[in-house]
């Protein structure tokens, strides 16, 4: 009897820093024969070696994916509108669901005519909502409760995806990471460890908060296990680094690993909230200062998964990939 050859695996968000990660990873692994899905606008994208490319269009209703399709046997979904603090979008949900919805129910179709067997989804746990009480995290199979555009758009893929798994047979995986951070991250994340550079005082120092952070090796671990894992099928998973910090100790440990000092300032949270209120960034200080947690015992224990960094060494990698690539003129704090 001959031996399966490898998975060929398309990996779509070929330039995002989930899909560009995990196909330096999948490169690696001769086991594993990845090809990226890349826009027609991405022609000159750098690729790892041994990656294969295939121009498709947008995350559309109407693109066709029957090429980048050929003898797949696994989808890993990176791509979508992303959530962002500040949508000019006259009706944010219309376009939300116009890539997120639209544009996955129509790859997740033809893929299923196609004949790919297993489809896993990088949702967000803005499903589950936009925060929890403390010590009463979110767990996989919670009643759904999206609180924006973004988490409604991502809640109505996963269940257009469920459909087509019924009705077809394709293996759905759902993945709801929380916020990710590693090498190269962007956004508030990037901002934070900006401002910790530049030693700027922030008001802190005394948070009492929780929240799940995923380190993006941890994150990528899961998904290359869920691409083989037989048990992952069907299912939602959260995942987490399996630690959850306050505010001001995620601050502490990142600037301690940049090797700078933390200046953080002894202001309370009830505080921070009215002059957020006031200056009109009400969203921003709930993210600092809320509590987010999850619960990832059920990935734990269906695929006999663990976190394989620690947060403190992600936070380390992290850091040292900021500092290689500071601009030359940024001053270090005193």
């Amino acid at each position: 009897m001959s031996k399966p050859g490898p998975d060929r695996i398309l990996v779509t968000g070929a330039s995002g820093f989930i899909g560009g990660s995990l196909l330096s990873l999948l490169a690696r692994d001769v086991h594993l024969l990845p090809r990226a899905a890349v826009r027609l606008n991405e022609a000159d994208l750098n690729l790892p070696v041994g990656v294969e490319r295939v121009p498709v269009g947008d995350l559309a209703a109407d693109t066709n994916w029957m090429e980048a399709l050929r003898r797949i046997d696994t989808i890993v979904h990176t791509a979508a509108r992303v959530h962002i603090m500040r949508d000019d979008a006259p009706e944010p949900l219309v376009e939300f669901r116009r890539v997120n919805v639209d544009g996955t129910w129509n790859l997740a179709r033809q893929a299923a005519e196609s004949g790919v067997r297993r489809f896993i989804f990088i949702s967000s746990i803005k499903v589950n909502g936009e925060g929890t009480e403390l010590g009463k995290p979110y767990r996989a199979d919670d009643i759904p409760a999206p609180a924006d555009a973004y988490g409604i758009s991502k809640h109505e893929a996963e269940q257009g995806l469920q459909q087509v798994a019924r009705a077809t047979g394709m293996e759905v995986v759902i993945i709801r990471p929380v916020l990710v951070y590693g090498p190269g991250v962007k956004a508030n994340f990037h901002t934070m460890m900006r401002w910790l550079h530049k030693g700027i005082p922030l008001p802190l120092g005394v948070t009492q908060n929780r929240r799940s952070f995923v380190a993006l090796e941890n994150l990528l671990h899961l998904i290359v296990t869920c691409i083989q894992h037989p048990a992952a099928a069907d299912q939602t998973f959260l995942v987490s680094d399996g630690e959850d910090l306050s505010t001001a100790e995620l601050l502490r440990r990142t600037a301690a690993a940049m090797g700078v000092r933390a200046r953080l300032l002894p202001v309370p949270a009830p505080v921070l909230l009215v002059a957020a209120r006031f200056l009109g960034k009400v969203d921003l200080a709930q993210r600092l200062c809320g509590t987010l947690q999850v619960d990832i015992g059920a990935t734990r224990e269906l695929l006999g998964w663990a976190p394989p960094v620690s947060a403190d060494q992600a936070l380390r990698r992290t850091a040292l990939h900021f500092l290689a690539n500071l601009p030359m003129s940024l001053p270090v704090q005193p």
